[in-house]
């Protein structure tokens, strides 16, 4: 059994955290703590602007050193999960200056960060389908549990970007060569795919099984020694042997070029005015 209660709303309204108490872990846990953050922008659905990826970063921030706490579900409202970026966001930065482009993709690659490298379990509740960005939240928690009805898509090259930010975490996830295909094609992937892959843990039949299979993987993780769990994630992130450091510059850089770009405009305005877009007389980089 578990009973949760809103703690925090964010300035925005746009994210809520939850407390979440699991009743009845085991004969000598009685109960114990987990945060549910849910992402509420139904309206877009819940695509991320630069509000809400400042809003996200803070919270798992914060509440990721709190004591007490010792595990984090990530969920979000309505029918979609994530469609990845604001277009309305995107096109506002395409203004920016060069440093400012830089900038504003580090905070999203900061927030990605912050959902991997966060101390404590994160569980993904995808209920419903995740785009772009989408899929890069999905790709930097730990377990992900998704939805028969959920699709997935690495959709930026549709619209003249590229999925740079995200990379990383889709490559840990899915390999080298299935994210080059499905970032290259842009095609829809089913969940079957996803959990094929090994983007997703389990596939669920509906809603409500989604937050029964979560609470049993709860009472497994809520069993185990915390600090052993922690020091776990940081073995499988030094095992990996990026170098994050360098990658975050790297695409950062290379997400700000294109967000500027004849393609990435055209690709952007084409989507927002919902008309075809053209890419004749694109110059290609050699």
């Amino acid at each position: 059994m578990s009973h949760s209660t809103i703690i925090e709303t964010s300035p925005s309204g746009w994210l809520q955290v939850e407390s979440v108490t699991i009743i009845g872990v085991r004969a000598d846990i009685t109960e114990a703590t987990v945060l549910r953050i849910t992402m509420k922008r139904p309206d877009t659905r819940n695509a991320f602007n630069e509000v809400m990826i400042a809003e996200l970063t803070d919270i798992f921030h914060r509440f990721s050193q709190q004591a007490g706490l010792r595990a984090i579900i990530l969920a979000a409202s309505g029918p979609v999960f994530c469609a990845g970026g604001d277009l309305d966001w995107m096109k506002r930065s395409a203004k920016f200056s060069p440093t400012e482009n830089v900038q504003d993709a580090k905070a999203l690659a900061r927030m990605l960060q912050a959902i991997h490298d966060c101390p404590l379990p994160v569980i993904a509740r995808v209920q419903g389908s995740a785009f772009g960005g989408g899929v890069g939240i999905v790709a930097a928690s730990d377990i992900a549990l998704a939805t028969e009805q959920a699709v997935f898509c690495l959709s930026e090259v549709k619209l003249g970007l590229v999925p740079a930010i995200i990379s990383p975490y889709v490559i840990q996830k899915i390999g080298f060569s299935a994210a080059q295909r499905y970032a290259l094609t842009a095609e829809p992937f089913s969940a079957e795919i996803a959990h094929r892959l090994g983007l997703i843990h389990e596939i669920i039949d509906n809603e409500i099984l989604l937050d029964m299979h979560i609470e049993g993987i709860l009472r497994h993780l809520l069993s185990n020694a915390p600090n052993a769990m922690t020091a776990s994630k940081r073995l499988f992130q030094h095992l990996s042997r990026l170098d994050w450091a360098a990658v975050t510059e790297h695409t950062c850089d290379i997400i700000a070029e294109r967000r500027a770009s004849p393609e990435g405009q055209e690709g952007i305005h084409a989507f927002l005015e919902k008309r075809p877009p053209s890419w004749k007389a694109m110059e290609i980089p050699r």
